[in-house]
């Protein structure tokens, strides 16, 4: 449907410059939008490149190790009907963490393989499970301590301060997080006693 969508806008800007005579200006705007989202792709690819150069060095390094170890805990509480010990928990850690790092496009595979992980889990397969749930919430609020994506776009773009945006990006994750997990929680328990 988005797709349907975007054809129509296209179609009719394209009628609207032919009758208004704007034709020239559309296409100047076209070639030069692409030139521009050729460098930010390439601009982007060498930050994601860079970050996860930087998560492969310190995956070797054990440190990722370490975080899972120290997030181990917090996600057991967070997903309390996953074993323990099953993967499901190290994609989901990897997920998290990628997300620390501002590295979105990175954690997706992760994220998506930790939902397939999840479906195994699942009794009722059309209906979504509370882990499924909860860690869909927790993505999509993304708590970053480190927007390396938004900084290498503003320095795509010649800012003063690229990195001025992380003690924000803080605050606003951390807020986003918490309410995602508290909305999360009151939604599940409000359907438990409504049973």
């Amino acid at each position: 449907m988005v797709n349907v969508i975007w054809v129509m806008m296209l179609v009719i800007g394209i009628i609207y410059a032919l009758f208004n005579g704007t034709l020239e200006e559309v296409n100047q705007a076209i070639f030069e939008s692409a030139d521009q989202a050729i460098s930010l792709v390439i601009q982007l690819m060498s930050v994601l490149i860079f970050w996860l150069g930087i998560m492969k060095i310190a995956e070797r390094a054990h440190i990722l190790k370490a975080l899972s170890s120290f997030f181990r805990p917090l996600i057991t509480r967070l997903f309390p009907e996953l074993p323990r010990d099953h993967p499901v928990i190290g994609y989901i850690l990897s997920n998290i963490t990628a997300n620390i790092f501002g590295l979105g496009n990175a954690a997706t595979p992760m994220g998506i393989k930790a939902m397939e992980e999840m479906q195994t889990l699942n009794q009722s397969k059309d209906t979504a499970s509370r882990s499924m749930i909860t860690f869909l919430a927790l993505n999509t609020s993304g708590l970053t301590l480190i927007p390396t994506t938004v900084i290498a776009i503003r320095m795509q773009y010649e800012s003063t301060a690229p990195t001025e945006i992380v003690g924000t990006t803080i605050i606003a994750t951390v807020i986003s997080t918490i309410s995602a997990l508290l909305l999360d929680r009151f939604f599940y328990y409000r359907s438990v006693w409504r049973k």
